[in-house]
């Protein structure tokens, strides 16, 4: 069954325009019928939900299209510095958690006085 790129979008929880600006980026093919409508068939549905989900783990556009490019070595590569990039972001943030834990529970008044709170603030 083919749909609109309103019925498209609806399906998908997103606005109509952020379809063609996928297709416009080159991130999402979409055919067009005789009279030049885009039609949303179900796998050009599938991609687009592949695109959306991609998105949503946090890739850009670019790294979209790469990441669904026909040569998996290119799309392996665009997902492993992805990967590389979450996870040194888990360490910024679970090193966020321990100082801020710190400071809750610290036995000093300030911050300042406290040298746990300095080996903190001189880390990198």
């Amino acid at each position: 069954m083919v749909k609109t790129i309103g019925e498209a979008a609806v399906e998908l929880g997103i606005e109509a325009h952020v379809l063609r600006h996928w297709e416009q980026v080159g991130a999402l093919t979409v055919r067009r019928d005789g009279n030049g409508y885009r039609v949303y068939d179900d796998t050009t549905l599938e991609q687009a939900r592949t695109v959306l989900k991609l998105r949503r783990v946090g890739l850009s556009l670019p790294e979209v299209t790469a990441a669904m490019a026909p040569k998996k070595s290119t799309a392996q590569a665009v997902v492993r510095r992805k990967i590389a990039a979450l996870e040194s972001e888990v360490v910024h943030r679970q090193q966020a958690i321990t100082f801020l834990q710190h400071t809750v529970d610290c036995r000093h008044r300030y911050l300042d006085d406290c040298p746990d709170c300095a080996h903190f603030v001189r880390e990198a």
